[in-house]
C-alpha cells in the first residue's frame, strides 16, 4: 500500500488554518490585550496635548507587544504542550519548524492588529496622525519589538513546564515590565533605574517605535537601540528554543 505524505506547504497551510481558527475562537483574549493599551492612551491625553503624541503611541504599542508575547503566546504554548498537542503533531509528518512558524504567524497578525488598533485609537480619540512613512516604519519596528517579547515568552515556556507556573510567571513579568518601564523611564525610581530602563528591552523597543513615527528624529542612539532590540530577540529565542521541551512531562 502506497502512503501519500502531504507536502510541507500543504501541512503548513493546514496548521495556519487551525491556529487562526483557534485564535478567532479565543478572540476575547485579544480584546483584553487591546483594551489595556487603549486605556493607557486615553489616560495619557495630557502628554498628547503637550506634543508628546508619538511617545504615548509608542508606550501603548509596547504594552500591547508585551501582552502578546507574555500573556498570549507563552500561555498558549504551555497549555497546548500540557494537553499533548505538540506530541501528537511531532509524530505526524510535520516539520518542527512548520509547527512553530504557524504559531508565530498568528502572533505576527496579533502584533499587526494591536498596532493598527492603537493608531486608530490615537486618531479618533486624540486626533493624532503621523506621516505615511511614519506609519510604515512604526509597523516594521513593531514587528521587531514584538520579536523581543515573543522571544522572552519562549524563554519562559522553555524553562518552565508547568502551565500554571508559566501563567503566574508571565503575569509577574508583564506587570513588572509595565510598572518599572512606564515609571522608571521618567526617573520615578532614581537615575540608575532610569538608565537601566532606557536600555532594557522595554526602553529600546519604545525608543525605536517613538523615533520611527518621526523619522527625522532618528539618531545614533536610536540605531543603537535597534541593534540592542535585535540582539535581545536573538538571545531570547536562542535560549528559549534550546531549552524548549515538546512534552510537558519530565
Amino acid at each position: 500500500m502506497e502512503t501519500n505524505i502531504p507536502s510541507t506547504s500543504t501541512v503548513l497551510s493546514a496548521l495556519l488554518r487551525a491556529d487562526f481558527t483557534t485564535q478567532w475562537r479565543n478572540r476575547r483574549s485579544f480584546i483584553l490585550i487591546l483594551i489595556v493599551p487603549v486605556i493607557i492612551l486615553i489616560s495619557w491625553k495630557g502628554a498628547v496635548d503637550q506634543g508628546r503624541g508619538p511617545l504615548a503611541l509608542s508606550t501603548c504599542i509596547t504594552v500591547g507587544l508585551i501582552a502578546i508575547g507574555l500573556m498570549g503566546y507563552s500561555n498558549a504554548i504551555a497549555r497546548d504542550r500540557d494537553k499533548g498537542i505538540f506530541q501528537r503533531l511531532r509524530v505526524a509528518p510535520v516539520p518542527s519548524w512548520a509547527i512553530m512558524a504557524s504559531r508565530l504567524s498568528v502572533q505576527l497578525a496579533m502584533i499587526l492588529l494591536v498596532t493598527l488598533g492603537v493608531f486608530l485609537g490615537g486618531y479618533y480619540i486624540d486626533h493624532l496622525s503621523i506621516s505615511p512613512a511614519g506609519y510604515a516604519l512604526a509597523l516594521l519596528t513593531a514587528f521587531v519589538g514584538g520579536a523581543v517579547y515573543l522571544g522572552l515568552g519562549q524563554v519562559i515556556v522553555g524553562l518552565i513546564r508547568n502551565p500554571e507556573t508559566v501563567n503566574s510567571t508571565t503575569r509577574l513579568v508583564y506587570f513588572t515590565f509595565i510598572m518599572v518601564g512606564m515609571f522608571g523611564q521618567f526617573g520615578a525610581f532614581g537615575t540608575l533605574t532610569q538608565q537601566i530602563v532606557v536600555w532594557s528591552p522595554y526602553g529600546t523597543v519604545e525608543k525605536i517605535l517613538t523615533a520611527s513615527m518621526q523619522p527625522s528624529t532618528w539618531t545614533g542612539d536610536t540605531s543603537k537601540a535597534l541593534f540592542l532590540t535585535i540582539l535581545y530577540a536573538a538571545v531570547f529565542f536562542a535560549i528559549g528554543i534550546k531549552r524548549f521541551q515538546w512534552s510537558g512531562r519530565s
